[in-house]
């Protein structure tokens, strides 16, 4: 399993997954919003296990967004 953590602070704007979703490379799995500015965040292939956050929570750079295996 890895973590997905987040790139960078600010508030989520979107959640695109949902456990047991499977995603590939290229997809977009959450916006966050920084500094008036909207980051796609994208992680490897697999199965998501766990999603840890939700539209409307502010995170840190380095907190664990989603477990993808």
């Amino acid at each position: 399993m890895a973590n997905l953590d987040s790139p960078i602070a600010g508030k989520i704007l979107e959640v695109y997954i949902k456990v047991g979703q499977q995603i590939t490379e290229d997809d977009e799995l959450f916006i966050i919003e920084a500094m008036k500015m909207e980051n796609p965040v994208y992680g490897d292939a697999g199965t998501v296990k766990e999603v840890n956050v939700k539209v409307g929570d502010r995170v840190q750079e380095g907190d664990t967004l989603a477990i993808i295996e």
